[in-house]
């Protein structure tokens, strides 16, 4: 498991997002504040303040997880 800091400030890069992680089979959760989304469901990522980074949580481990890495590298951002 690992947190990450992503950046989804354009309806584009939501809808590229949840495009790139649906292709894992391990979960993803968007934590904002008090709420933690499951980063798979677009709805619920519309739900979120989009203006302000947010911190994303990676299930996963090994491969899968350096794979992951790899494919969100555009939307994280350093902090």
């Amino acid at each position: 498991m690992k947190t990450v800091t992503v950046s989804l400030n354009s309806i584009e890069k939501v809808k590229h997002f949840v495009n790139d992680i649906n292709r894992f089979d391990c979960d993803f959760d968007l934590i904002s504040g008090r709420y933690v989304i499951d980063a798979k469901s677009i709805m619920g990522i519309f739900s979120l303040n989009l203006s302000r980074p947010i911190d994303l949580t990676i299930h996963a481990d090994g491969d899968e997880l350096t794979e992951a890495l790899a494919v969100l590298e555009p939307y994280i951002v350093e902090e």
